[in-house]
């Protein structure tokens, strides 16, 4: 019984690491990372981005999806526009997180 309760924890994190390493994968494009970033403060639209980043919108709409799929960045179409938002306060805390950690990087 402690055998199979090992491994169901085992297996379970070892399908934790590989969606945090799918996660993280997605981040290390450095597109798809400008996109997230982007869309830090407030919802943005495909549009907006694609302007911002000097990117054609079909570009980013291709990103979008992958972000999405990972419920990183959340789409909603409001009239003609799609707006991006971050999902949740996940995402945001975690790259609030990263970018205070290289700005303390960077003072020392």
């Amino acid at each position: 019984m402690v055998q199979h309760m090992d491994m169901e924890r085992t297996m379970k994190h070892d399908e934790s690491v590989a969606q945090l390493s799918d996660i993280f994968s997605l981040l290390g494009e450095p597109t798809r990372l400008r996109i997230v970033l982007a869309c830090f403060d407030a919802p943005r639209t495909v549009g907006d981005i694609a302007m911002d980043m000097n990117v054609s919108a079909s570009l980013i709409s291709h990103h979008l999806r992958l972000l999405r799929a990972t419920r990183i960045i959340h789409a909603e179409r409001v009239g003609k526009n799609v707006f991006c938002s971050l999902t949740d306060e996940h995402i945001r805390t975690i790259l609030g997180n990263m970018l205070e950690h290289i700005d303390e990087s960077e003072e020392h």
